[in-house]
């Protein structure tokens, strides 16, 4: 359907006689200001949903939502007339939420995919968590408007040292003063946070972080291996990917194991082994789990704003045999060579042998009930997919992660709210999105059955509103259509020209 003008004076004139709460001039006024036509403004009315807005209120049954452009301008109930010449769009039976935050991505360099994989499963916005310039590339093509996809904050690029297990197109740095200047020339070239990685010494974070705070950035990424997670809050690291070391710090053991990571062979040439090493001895540290150390690391965190991005999907990935992801129907939306390259990827960390499958299994499950346990304390959970590792899919990957979230022991309303209200507080964008509120930004999803009563449900898309553009059922099948095509027609690089800016490596990043 297409849009209607509102004359702007009758539609000041409906704001004034309407009796709801509408957007402050912070919200509107810029909304009606970007509106096209010299004497119109476009509105949309969401009528008939039920509204679940994250904020932990009741569902609310028969809502009217109106957005002018991209902003949510006011809210009511089955009463609220709209203004004349207004698009109105139907719902009744389904159920209106925020969009979701991804807030572990990668791989938005695949320009003809990823962004319109992330819009068609209501991905509204995402935390890219390697500040390539392609990155900074396509946020601005985003924000003009003159292409498809999230909102985006993005961070620096990756930086590690003295070695790396990865390496290929990271930042290495030696010394304190190089660790500075890394900070320094990726904030320079818009990043919003730094960044860390696995083998970074406690010197070297030191750095990063006092770096870091001198030029307001925050610090997100891995756990250095050579860094307990109290010691991280303390340099003000605010979150923490994949679950990395959390298990030996919630060990009855935990002085024990630290030893032995120092005094693991490390060579920086070839320093893969030595990761794999410390990976198993975090495995075993899980058999002397301590509820009394997990209690008080989360006490830590709440005091230090330390929060947790768990990204469950990729922790089930490199704990699961080879075969158990490889059939998923969703490879036709990546370009065919990704089948070999995710199946390589998988195959580098898939237990094999009976005795291997039992343990990681019950690593994996290890992890997942100490997300539940911080969560329960009052740790802040984001949820994100790590997309762009194997089986890791962007977009409706996030579906994955909200189903283990829920499997960890949160609720359903929980779930959803890591990836909405709690992403947008994390990030600083509260105020503007996470939830169904006046004066924020209309980013929604419409769902044909309720997300409280199964998480799975999140999966069942109507229609997606990104930047107040509606992307009806119709729609969505054309955007699958043409990631699909895209897909078929990508030209993958050379095995020698793949780099980070097309491929992610085999394993969390």
């Amino acid at each position: 359907m297409t849009k209607l003008g509102v004359n702007r004076r009758e539609f000041m004139s409906w704001m004034s006689r309407s009796g709801v709460a509408l957007a402050a001039a912070g919200g509107l006024w810029p909304a009606l200001a970007g509106s096209a036509g010299a004497d119109t403004v476009q509105v949309t009315v969401l009528r008939g949903a039920t509204l679940i807005d994250a904020t932990g209120a009741a569902p609310c049954p028969d809502s009217t939502v109106v957005l002018v452009a991209d902003r949510i301008v006011a809210i009511g109930g089955a009463g609220l007339a709209a203004p004349a010449g207004a698009r109105i769009i139907d719902l009744r039976g389904k159920y209106l939420v925020p969009g979701f935050w991804d807030m572990h991505t990668h791989l938005m360099q695949l320009r003809t995919i990823v962004p319109k994989s992330h819009i068609v499963y209501g991905v509204t916005g995402v935390r890219e968590m390697w500040g390539l310039p392609e990155s900074h590339q396509a946020r601005r093509d985003f924000e003009a408007g003159t292409a498809l996809g999230p909102r985006m904050v993005i961070g620096s690029a990756i930086i590690d040292g003295p070695a790396s297990f990865y390496g290929r197109g990271m930042l290495i740095v030696r010394t304190e003063a190089e660790a500075r200047a890394a900070v320094r020339a990726e904030h320079a070239k818009g990043a919003e946070f730094v960044k860390v990685y696995q083998m970074l010494t406690p010197e070297l974070l030191t750095a990063i972080a006092d770096e870091a705070e001198k030029l307001g950035l925050r610090i997100a990424g891995h756990l250095a291996d050579f860094v307990p997670v109290d010691a991280a809050l303390v340099l003000r690291q605010k979150s923490y990917e994949h679950m990395f070391g959390f298990l030996f710090s919630t060990s009855r053991e935990e002085a024990e194991y630290r030893r032995k990571i120092a005094e693991l062979p490390f060579d920086p040439a070839a320093s893969y082994p030595w990761f794999r090493a410390v990976r198993e001895l975090e495995r075993q540290a899980g058999d002397s789990f301590s509820p009394a150390k997990a209690v008080a690391l989360a006490r830590k965190m709440r005091e230090r704003d330390g929060w947790l991005s768990p990204t469950l999907r990729v922790l089930h990935m490199v704990t699961s045999p080879k075969e158990t992801f490889a059939g998923d129907e969703r490879m036709k939306y990546l370009p065919p060579f990704y089948k070999e390259y995710w199946a390589n990827g998988a195959a580098g960390w898939a237990p094999v042998t009976p005795e291997q499958i039992a343990r990681q299994r019950e690593f994996y499950e290890r992890q997942l009930r100490l997300v539940g346990i911080l969560h329960k304390a009052g740790v802040g959970v984001i949820g994100g997919t790590d997309c762009g590792n194997p089986y890791c899919f962007p977009g409706s990957g996030l579906h994955d992660e909200l189903e283990r979230m829920v499997a960890a022991g949160l609720s359903p309303m929980a779930a959803l709210q890591t990836v909405t209200r709690d992403a947008a507080r994390h990030v600083g964008l509260a105020s503007e999105v996470g939830t169904v509120s006046v004066g924020k930004k209309a980013d929604l999803v419409v769902l044909d059955a309720d997300p409280l009563a199964s998480i799975a449900n999140t999966r069942r898309i109507h229609s997606v509103v990104s930047r107040g553009r509606v992307f009806g059922p119709a729609d969505r099948v054309r955007l699958l259509a043409e990631i699909e095509r895209a897909a078929l027609e990508f030209q993958p690089p050379t095995t020698a020209a793949r780099s980070a800016a097309v491929v992610m490596p085999g394993s969390c990043c």
